[in-house]
Order: C-alpha cells, then structure tokens, then sequence
C-alpha cells in the first residue's frame, strides 16, 4: 500500500486539482491510501463528499498531506511556500517545467525528493502523454485570450477575428506545429480567423495541411518567412517546445517593430520560459502587459481558467502512470516503463534530466 497525497493548489488562480474523485476511486481499488486537503477539489467543481465517496480521507492542511504522503500528485510546481514540507525520499509527480524556474530547481534538489515530471514523460514515438492534455486545452485558450485581448477596450487594435460579411477576418499567425499549435490553429480557423502555421518539420507540414481547415495555411518557419508575415498579423501564438528545455526566442524585441500597435502575442510556452524574447510570465489575475504597444499575454497556467475540463483531461492521462507508481513503486515503475523513466527530473539530490542541467550549468548525473 502507498500513503498517496493529493494538496489543494495554490499558485495565483490555479483551480485545477491532481485528481478527480474517479482517478481516486482507482487508486483506492488498487489497495492504496488517498488523502486529499480539505477543499482541494472545489475550484474543480468536485466537493470533499465526492471524494469521500470514492474512499478518500479528507485531510485539513497541506502540512499535514504532505507530512503523511509517500507520493504527492499536483498539478503545478511547488511554490515557496510548500518547499519546506517536501522531505527526502518522497515522490512528486507533477508539471515541474525546472529549466525555467532556477529557485525551484535548487529548493527540489535541496528537498532530497524525487521529482517526476509529467513534461518530461516521453513515449517511443516522441509523443508527451501528460503534457498533450493541457496542450490542447492552453491552445485553444490561447486563441480565445488573443481573441478577447484584441478588443480595442483591451489594448487591443479592435478587430473582430472572424470578421463580418464584407470585413476581412483577423490573421492568426502560429509558431509551432505540435500539439499547442494544431489546437491553436484548428480553434482560431473555427473562429473563422485566416490562419498560418509555421514549423521547421516538413513532414509535420504536410500532415497538418491534410488534417487543418482549409483556411489554415502552413509555412516552413525560417527568421525571414516569419518576419514576412508579421506587419499584417493580428494575434500571433507562440507554441515551440523542446521537451524539458528551455524555450528557444523566436521573436525578437526588436521584430516588434514590424507589427501594428494593438497586435496580441499570447506565449504559451512560458512555462519553458517563453518564445518571445520581450515575455515574462504572468496571472490570471493580472494577464497582460504592453511592450512596445504590442498586448503580451503570458499566463503561466492557461488551463487553470477552465479547471472542470482541465483536471478530468489531466486525470484521464496521469491515472494509469499513477497507478504504476504506486502499485510498483517508483524504482519498479520507472525500470518497466522508458516513457515514465524520462520524467525523472531531480532524484534525492541529484539532476538526471539533460534538459535541466543544461539549463542552469549542473552536473548531470545517471540514474
């Protein structure tokens, strides 16, 4: 049996919650303890009688869930608060995002915890199953958000992005073709918004050329194609990943320039740090600024607006991965299993994910 803890989140308007009452009434029937914080679930739409009902125990403070825990699953990474009540040995199992987030980096290798990623987790096809999710959800939030901020009462330059009969619809320019990226561009054609899509992947071009609207066009994505693009675009979704690694700058604070004042750039890969050299990370309570008379929106936790959704999507991913942690535990798991091994970020003190390392000059060690 595994003493399985479940924390009430706490980073700035995150509702989301690690696991619904279903996924607990799972790890129950596989012999192991649940405990979940009072009001851990609420902002989710799920009561503390829902998971009582799935055989959870309802704990009243974080303090104490994580001082009764073997493994803690989360939805975000800690924050300062909680570094002190992680302790040596215990398993983590979240979105941590540590090459852009140096104070966590350090407070998790000082923790002497084990740190399992959920955006490191990588099957054999290269495919990020705990990631994909909320991927899907950010993306077509991110389009939303671009959508709303282009109101001129926003800061926006006041344009509809669908546009009406004999008014030409916004352009929705998207830099990356993954999974962010199709739910950008499938979200922002269905508004009816003319849409491109740029990635440096040809194979991956063609498939999302058979797959998108007819009025999303894809684009090889070169500094100067970009560039080309950019004095008549409107909203522009930044939406690069490099698994674990920090986000590369595709637009420069001087490109800025080449927009019209009032453009929106939402940077959905701020959680790696961000695709536009002129983002830093924002809240939902506070979700954008103006560099340059260009609206950034840079919310570090888009799917934490729409939590209901967001936490059965998250769920649906990570039971099956939560489930072979604490059936096998987290040794076992990890050698049966060469996707959930890769979400191995910091082990008891020790940095065993490249991308990490490399991030901020650290040893990298085997595991």
């Amino acid at each position: 049996m595994m003493k399985i803890g479940i924390p009430k989140e706490i980073k700035n308007n995150e509702n989301r919650v690690g696991m619904t009452p279903a996924g607990v009434a799972e790890l129950v029937k596989h012999g192991h303890k649940v405990m979940v914080e009072h009001t851990a679930g609420e902002g989710s739409g799920f009561a503390d009688k829902d998971y009582v009902a799935a055989g959870a125990e309802i704990i009243p403070t974080a303090e104490e869930v994580y001082a009764q825990s073997d493994m803690i699953i989360k939805v975000k990474e800690p924050i300062e608060p909680e570094y002190g009540l992680i302790r040596k040995g215990q398993l983590v199992f979240t979105y941590f995002h540590f090459a852009s987030d140096r104070p966590l980096t350090e407070a998790m290798i000082k923790s002497g915890a084990v740190c399992l990623a959920y955006e490191t987790v990588q099957t054999a096809d290269r495919r990020l199953p705990l990631l994909i999710p909320m991927s899907e959800v950010a993306g077509r939030m991110g389009v939303m958000e671009g959508a709303y901020y282009l109101q001129k009462t926003k800061g926006g330059k006041g344009k509809l992005i669908s546009g009406v009969p004999g008014v030409k619809p916004a352009k929705v320019l998207v830099l990356g073709g993954g999974t962010v990226g199709e739910a950008a561009a499938r979200m922002a054609a269905g508004m009816g918004a003319d849409t491109y899509i740029a990635d440096i992947s040809l194979p991956r071009l063609r498939q999302l050329e058979m797959e998108l609207p007819a009025n999303v066009h894809t684009l090889y994505s070169t500094e100067h194609n970009i560039r080309q693009e950019l004095p008549d675009t409107d909203i522009l979704v930044g939406s690069v990943l490099i698994p674990g690694a920090k986000a590369p700058h595709l637009i420069t604070r001087e490109m800025l320039k080449l927009m019209e004042p009032g453009s929106v750039l939402v940077d959905v890969a701020i959680d790696q740090g961000g695709c536009f050299e002129t983002s830093h990370p924002t809240t939902h309570a506070n979700p954008t600024y103006v560099v340059d008379g260009i609206v950034h929106y840079a919310v570090a936790n888009i799917p934490g607006a729409v939590p209901h959704t967001s936490t059965i999507a998250l769920t649906n991913a990570t039971l099956r991965y939560a489930l072979a942690l604490a059936d096998k535990g987290w040794q076992q798991a990890c050698k049966d299993d060469e996707a959930l091994r890769l979400g191995l970020n910091i082990v008891e003190g020790k940095v065993v994910f490249k991308g990490v390392a490399d991030a901020w000059g650290l040893k990298l060690e085997e595991i």
